[in-house]
């Protein structure tokens, strides 16, 4: 069931994609020679106006076939015989209708669960404290970069974790705004498995493991369930914060007993020793309050460029080597993401399930428009390349040229498709 569910919200946020290529090609004159939800084989079809519309046996993908799009024909009606503006609105336009779908998505997740305003709640930090900031101002920038939710400064440390280097911070208190500087402090040498559960009267469930860690490298996932840790049973989250607190890392390695995927495995993890390490802890605003419908919209627009931001920044840290392949996940990892909101959201009623799979959708479907407007050949930032380079040129590219680069770029597409998929394949054992 929750596989279905998974291929129908990629199924759609794809079609969308389509849909924006197809309305204006539409509104552009161009013959659309087939419009087709899926792949592979066809179930069922029927022509109109010129266009042939279908549904294909496979309910992952979809597309948007124009006449002229990769060869040269001599037809009023072929891609290439229209203007560069409108050949370049429709190759804009998929990505345009993820973004407008994820804005709709983002309306009505923000509008039934409201906003995490990034607002400080704590100044338990001596760095945070000493630079002025007290309970209840409003961060409005984090070393020059604009934030409207609690988020989107822990996402900021993400990428940018802190260091010894001062951080300039601008905040509202009373209507005014201010600016300062935060010094961070050194913590103490520490020891840390690096995994994170909630302490809670639930199991203990892993709700995320460092990639990084000795927990990871010996096979432990997020999801997994921790049963036992040298020999002491551990039925809650409670109990692992209980076991901790009576027993704290010093550098010994633990025996965990772990469940993954309904088979019971026990390893031996060592705790790592963190120095030089800098914390500000949690002196930001995570929750979210209600707002009016007014503010959920405006909002929604900044919740777009928030993901927008995450996924453009993600991408970077790939490229540069500061996160690993192994990371990146596709189809199954998509279902699997699915299948742990469906069984952690379940109990909370049908609502709350279609909820959270709603803002799983606005952010695959923002995923989506920024992956096809990468400048890489065979994807719609690729070919909005070559429109640019004509724009310069005064001349389009030859097709010749132009198709064979396409094709080694979809090649590639390939070979990544299988990396990633091998990459779902391993996490599933």
């Amino acid at each position: 069931m929750n596989i279905l569910i998974a291929v129908l919200i990629l199924g759609f946020i794809i079609f969308i994609h389509e849909l924006g290529h197809f309305l204006l090609a539409k509104k552009n004159g161009i013959t659309v020679t087939e419009f087709s939800l899926g792949m592979g084989p066809r179930l069922a079809s029927f022509v109109k106006n010129g266009t042939r519309y279908s549904i294909k046996i496979l309910p992952i993908g979809g597309s948007c076939m124009m006449l002229g799009e990769d060869e040269d024909i001599d037809d009023e009606g072929a891609f290439h015989k229209k203007g560069l503006k409108a050949r370049f609105s429709v190759i804009f336009a998929g990505a345009l209708f993820n973004f407008i779908l994820a804005f709709v998505l983002a309306v009505v997740v923000l509008g039934v669960v409201g906003v995490d305003y990034p607002d400080v709640v704590s100044v338990e930090d001596e760095a945070v404290y000493d630079a002025g900031l007290r309970v209840g101002d409003r961060i409005k920038k984090i070393n020059g970069r604009r934030v409207h939710f609690g988020r989107e400064i822990d996402i900021d440390f993400f990428f940018n974790p802190v260091t010894d280097e001062p951080i300039d911070v601008t905040y509202i208190r009373d209507n005014k705004t201010y600016e300062t500087t935060i010094y961070p402090k050194p913590l103490p040498p520490f020891y840390r498995l690096g995994i994170y559960y909630s302490g809670g009267t639930d199991t203990a469930v892993l709700q995320d493991v460092q990639i990084d860690s000795s927990v990871y490298e010996e096979g432990i996932r997020p999801g997994d369930v921790i049963t036992e840790i040298n020999g002491t049973p551990i039925k809650t989250g409670k109990d692992m914060v209980d076991y901790f607190d009576s027993n704290p890392l010093n550098g010994e390695p633990l025996k965990i007993t772990y469940i993954h995927k309904g088979k019971q495995s026990t390893a031996t993890v060592t705790p790592k020793l963190l120095e030089n390490h800098y914390e500000l802890g949690a002196f930001y605003n995570l929750y979210r309050e209600k707002v009016s419908p007014l503010e959920a919209v405006k909002n929604s627009f900044y919740e777009v460029k928030f993901t927008i931001n995450y996924t453009i920044r993600s991408i970077w840290h790939l490229i540069t080597g500061k996160a690993n392949l192994k990371e990146v996940s596709g189809p199954i990892g998509i279902v699997t993401v699915v299948d742990n909101i469906v069984e952690d959201t379940v109990d909370e009623g049908a609502g709350m399930v279609m909820l959270n799979l709603a803002n799983f959708a606005l952010l695959l479907s923002a995923n989506l428009g920024v992956m096809n407007l990468l400048p890489f050949p065979a994807l719609d930032g690729g070919r909005l390349v070559f429109l640019i380079i004509e724009a310069i040129r005064k001349k389009p590219v030859p097709k010749d040229k132009e198709a064979i680069v396409h094709f080694v770029g979809f090649a590639l597409l390939m070979i990544l498709m299988v990396i990633v998929l091998f990459n779902d394949i391993q996490k599933l054992f």
